[in-house]
This record gives structure tokens, C-alpha cells and sequence, in this order.
């Protein structure tokens, strides 16, 4: 189940270093003369490749890690030539792109797998327990994805930081949005957000926000869940997951805080990318979809393609369903 990976630059040199520690990479694909140095310092010998179609003909499935705006011509190539394909996010820049990839990817019976790598880490997955068993009804889901870079010239940081947030908050609300609103600024480039906020709302009346920014003066990473019963937070950069036993409730007089105590809930330390590399060469195997399949990066695009639209329209609410008529990538 060796697997060749293509690009071996800032994000691509983990998926390198990953595979070959699960002994299971056949080479890396990489243009660029620092790329190719890099892949060698991480695994000595590797065989190196410089054009995508010499990767395509080894005959192994592809992990792409290149540029976003690549993705959708690498992967879709790469299917058609009857290969599985692990493709990081996001799955392509707009949502008509991906539904190409996910129905080439059905035609020829290949697994599609999307780098959403937040759905990997035992902490999200602990959150879920806690979702489903301990919080109540929930409120509402707020996301934080903060730091100073890296600043992409290639994709918004909605495109470039919020896939991952979209992708846990599906999945803890185990639905897509009915209506999507995003507002930002843009500081450094002409015509690329540096920061931005999206709200999304769920039926039953669910809220959740996402707030990115690669202009911030401090890193943070924080997912939280507010429910009926209790609360929880995840801190990605602290690396704590926490339950509070804090609500209001609601009785013939005012409303009453109930205060109670944090409790730290322990989780898997294993490196959620190399659990997600290894579900990628467990789907290759059985043929089973991975978690994070096609199907899932194309709810992830409808609910960034809503997001985009509504930027473009200075922060106008967009119904999910209006979104598919949007085209073009994203500024």
C-alpha cells in the first residue's frame, strides 16, 4: 500500500514524514529543487520525482499536497488514470469542481480521501462522545483558528484556515446549515481576506461561528460546545480538552447561572495526522470510504462556496441552497 506524495513543502513534508514512518512510501513528487532537499533530509533515499505524470505511472495512490488551486486538475487526473487519491484540503476550489472529483471517483470506483485532519484528532473525537452523552441539546459551536501567518497568496484564509472548522462542526451537529453569512477585512494583498468571521445556522435552530485570521498577535485554536447540560472546550494549542459542568436554568424566577467546576478529560496522544495517513492506507485496503471521503469535502466546499458568497456580498446572508450557482475561485 505504498503511497507517492506529491509536494514536500510546508504541509507536504509531514504527510512524507508520516507515510514513511508507517513504511509506506513509494516516492515523493516534488518541482522544486528545496522541495527535493527537503524530502531527502526526512527520508534518505527516497526516490524523487520531478513530473506529476511519472507519479501517476508508479501505479500507487497519490497524497497531494501541493498548492490549493492544483488540487482539482492533480486529483482529477489522478483518477482518471485509475488511481485512489488522499488530497489535502480543500478538496478543490469551488463546489462544481469537487462534485467532478467525487462523481470521476464513484465512475471508477477509487477513494477519494480529503486532508481534513481536525476529524482525526482523538480530542475532536472525544468532544463527540461528550456531544452525544453528556452535553443535552445544543446551543450553539463556536470555532477560533488564530495566529500571524502563513499568509497564502494562492487562497483567502477562509479557503486556507476554516475547512478544518467546517469540517468538526458538521460533524458535531450532523448537518449542514440551512443559511451561511461571512464578513471580513483584507490588509495586506488587493483582493485577499485576511480575516473573517462566518456564522452558520442549523435547523432546530443550532448556531455556530468560525472566526479566522492569519493577522492575529497570538496562536489559538479552540473549538467550543455549548449545550443544555454542560459545556466543553478544546484548546488545540494547550492541548486540553475540558468539560464544564456550567448552565443556565430557566425556572418561574430569573434566570439562574450554575457555576460548577472544570474537569480536564483525557485523550489518545497519537499524532492526529498519522492517524489520519493510516486511515487513507486502511480505506486503499478495504475499500471501505475513509471518514473524511469525497462526500464529506463536498458538504465542507457547499458550506465555504455559502461563506465565499456571502463575503463578496459584504456579509449577506446566503441560503445553502443558493450557494452551488456561485463559480470561480475564491479571492
Amino acid at each position: 500500500m505504498n503511497v507517492v506524495v506529491v509536494g514536500c513543502g510546508y504541509w507536504g513534508q509531514n504527510l512524507v514524514r508520516n507515510f514513511a514512518q508507517l513504511d509506506a512510501l513509494a516516492a515523493v513528487c516534488e518541482t522544486q529543487p528545496k522541495g527535493r532537499e527537503l524530502a531527502r533530509s526526512i527520508v534518505p533515499g527516497v526516490t524523487l520525482l520531478s513530473d506529476f505524470d511519472e507519479a501517476v505511472a508508479i501505479g500507487s495512490p497519490l497524497v497531494i499536497a501541493t498548492p490549493a488551486e492544483t488540487h482539482f486538475a492533480l486529483a482529477k487526473r489522478a483518477l482518471l488514470a485509475g488511481r485512489d487519491v488522499f488530497v489535502e484540503k480543500p478538496l478543490a476550489l469551488t463546489f462544481e469542481e469537487g462534485e467532478e472529483l467525487v462523481r470521476i471517483a464513484g465512475e471508477r470506483e477509487r477513494i477519494l480521501m480529503v486532508g481534513h485532519v481536525l476529524e482525526y484528532h482523538p480530542a475532536v473525537k472525544r468532544l463527540l462522545e461528550l456531544v452525544r452523552s453528556e452535553l443535552g441539546e445544543i446551543y450553539y459551536v463556536y470555532s477560533n483558528r488564530l495566529s500571524l501567518g502563513k499568509v497564502r497568496r494562492e487562497e483567502n484564509i477562509l479557503w486556507s484556515f476554516a475547512p478544518h472548522d467546517v469540517a468538526a462542526i458538521l460533524r458535531i451537529t450532523g448537518s449542514l446549515p440551512t443559511e451561511v453569512a461571512a464578513a471580513g477585512g483584507t490588509y495586506l494583498q488587493p483582493g485577499i481576506a485576511d480575516v473573517t468571521l462566518t456564522t452558520m445556522l442549523f435547523p432546530g435552530g443550532v448556531r455556530a461561528h468560525i472566526h479566522v485570521s492569519w493577522l492575529h498577535p497570538y496562536k489559538e485554536q479552540r473549538l467550543v460546545v455549548i449545550g443544555s447540560k454542560k459545556m466543553a472546550s478544546f484548546d488545540d494549542v494547550s492541548k486540553r480538552l475540558e468539560i464544564f459542568d456550567r448552565r443556565v436554568e430557566i425556572g418561574s424566577g430569573d434566570p439562574i447561572p450554575i457555576r460548577g467546576e472544570g474537569t480536564l478529560v483525557a485523550f489518545d496522544q497519537t499524532e492526529p495526522l498519522r492517524l489520519e495517513c493510516a486511515a487513507f492506507l486502511d480505506a486503499v485496503g478495504t475499500r471501505r470510504p475513509p471518514l473524511t471521503d469525497g462526500a464529506t469535502g463536498l458538504r465542507v466546499l457547499q458550506v465555504l462556496q455559502a461563506a465565499q458568497r456571502s463575503l463578496e456580498q459584504h456579509g449577506a446572508p446566503v441560503r445553502l441552497g443558493d450557494a452551488r450557482v456561485t463559480s470561480g475561485a475564491p479571492a
